[in-house]
């Protein structure tokens, strides 16, 4: 791995932490569509830092999902209901930015933050190991 993808890498997570934060903010002033949209940012900038890691890009939020269920979930290095959280954070995201009309319960967001927390954390740990 060069320089320039260990900076990336580094980069991708460090805005990960803070969308994560931007997710929080937003989730204790009551805009939970925001909030959803951050969850998702934050566990996106994380994949996409895990996915450097053996070369991998997409230019689709779909690509980049798929890639890292088939690298990732699949061979047993992310835990399945991991990958099942950032499909679910990836489709809440979509619905609440494209207009639909759903409602957000804020104890559900709550938990996704705390999910995506967790999510972050482990793709951390497999960082530190690489």
């Amino acid at each position: 791995m060069t320089g320039d993808q260990r900076d990336l890498i580094r980069y991708r997570m460090e805005r990960a932490g803070e969308t994560l934060q931007e997710a929080r903010l937003m989730l204790e002033h009551g805009h939970l569509h925001g909030a959803a949209n951050r969850i998702y940012y934050a566990c996106f900038y994380a994949t996409v830092a895990l996915l450097l890691t053996q070369g991998l890009s997409s230019p689709k939020h779909s690509g980049v999902m798929a890639l890292f269920n088939r690298h990732f979930v699949k061979e047993g290095i992310v835990p399945v209901e991991m990958g099942k959280f950032y499909s679910r954070a990836f489709d809440h995201r979509l619905v609440s930015d494209c207009g639909k009309a759903i409602e957000l319960r804020e104890e559900d967001t709550k938990a996704d933050l705390e999910k995506a927390q967790e999510f972050i954390a482990h793709i951390e740990s497999l960082l530190q190991s690489i």
